[in-house]
């Protein structure tokens, strides 16, 4: 059977390949407790171990009593997009109007939508190396060129305006950034985000920008919606990390007015409506008990961040730039080994921690870094942390 040629251009996504040799590796003897043997500890998937909370719970088993699970329109429930308007001023002191914000069957529909609204085959989208895999697999799937800006420590392995100006072509289209970053967990300054914004609209182009990490900053210079820079900002979010619903599939674009039309032509047409039970539910996520919740967890992984990158930068594994949101250290493996994607097989077979090497986020110093997910429990951290000493100690 012969395959579309768009595929040639989107790569195995090697944080599910790894996971899937770390699943294989767990069920050796090595990882068998009833052998003697320790159980797999998994850093290397960023799923949060908290799980919806009871008003949300709650909410889908009403909903699934009372028989409410017919389609909604495609751009969601009215009563959801003017709950996330409200949460938008509440939260960050941005007006979005609720006939601005669709909701989309996760951020991948969101991205998918957006980029298939607005990329034409041959057009670039500047974006930043590292930086999520599948970000750039949505413009080449859309017949785009994903085009990667070598990040430093320096600039917080984020673009700035000046790397944006002396990047564009003829040929760009826009940019996609993601602010908090995966796998850097780095955000971009507010002021600076209003540079990039700006220079990309003299230009004609769009910025878009992948939020779904907003909700989990720690720091008060960043935590800022690039919402505030005007409403030609596009932004992708979701239910999945700091509302915790990532099975649930359920995310959101705001858009510039002019754009809700034709992506709601295209999302009629892709998937009829998000998931009328996850949307229903999901309005519980509001209420006072489970914002409460949300910022309970915030502080958890808060505290678990403090605790994993000086642990990491004392075997060193340095962590260059704090990261100031998600759930991520980049840690730098140089001093252990000259192939990340080999240290990090060589983890999971000795120590039994499984690890992402640097090859999914981008070319630029892959071989020297690795991603490390704080989603999981304190207890599991301070056990990773104890093998890694172990391994690592001269």
């Amino acid at each position: 059977m012969k395959l579309a040629g768009r595929l040639d251009h989107i790569e195995p996504f090697y944080v599910m390949e790894c996971a899937k040799a770390a699943i294989e590796l767990s069920r050796t003897a090595a990882c068998d407790p009833a052998q003697g043997g320790r159980p797999m500890i998994f850093l290397n998937i960023g799923e949060p171990d908290f799980t919806a909370p009871p008003l949300v719970q709650q909410a889908a088993r009403e909903c699934l009593e009372r028989g409410s699970t017919q389609y909604t329109q495609a751009t969601g429930l009215p009563a959801l997009r003017e709950r996330l308007s409200r949460w938008y001023a509440e939260r960050f002191q941005v007006s979005v109007a609720p006939e601005r914000i669709v909701i989309t069957a996760g951020a991948s529909a969101a991205l998918q939508l957006a980029c298939l609204a607005l990329v034409e085959r041959g057009d670039e989208v500047l974006m930043p190396d590292p930086s999520y895999p599948c970000n750039r697999h949505f413009v080449a799937a859309a017949d785009g060129v994903a085009r990667l800006l070598p990040a430093s420590p320096e600039h917080r392995f984020q673009p700035d305006a000046a790397t944006v100006q002396s990047a564009w072509t003829a040929a760009t289209r826009g940019v996609l950034l993601a602010s908090p970053s995966n796998p850097t967990g780095t955000s971009i300054a507010f002021d600076e985000m209003g540079r990039i914004v700006q220079a990309v609209r003299e230009r004609g182009g769009f910025t878009m920008v992948d939020e779904i990490y907003l909700g989990l900053s720690f720091d008060d210079a960043f935590g800022h919606t690039a919402l505030a820079h005007g409403d030609d900002v596009i932004s992708i979010n979701s239910f999945s990390k700091y509302f915790s619903m990532t099975g649930w599939r359920l995310g959101w674009l705001v858009l510039p007015p002019e754009l809700v039309a034709p992506i709601e032509r295209l999302a009629q047409n892709l998937y009829i409506c998000p998931s009328s039970l996850a949307q229903q539910a999901a309005l519980a996520c509001f209420e006072p008990a489970s914002i409460a919740e949300f910022e309970r967890r915030r502080a958890e992984f808060r505290a678990r961040r403090d605790f994993l990158v000086p642990a990491l930068d004392s075997m060193g594994l340095r962590v260059p730039v704090m990261p100031d949101g998600a759930f991520y250290a980049w840690a730098d493996c140089s001093a252990h080994a000259d192939s990340s994607w080999d240290f990090c097989f060589r983890l999971m077979r000795e120590a039994q921690v499984a690890i992402t090497p640097g090859r999914d986020f981008g070319p630029h110093a892959a071989d020297r870094y690795i991603r490390l997910s704080y989603a999981s429990s304190m207890a599991h951290l301070q056990d990773a942390v104890r093998r890694l000493q172990q391994l690592l100690s001269p």
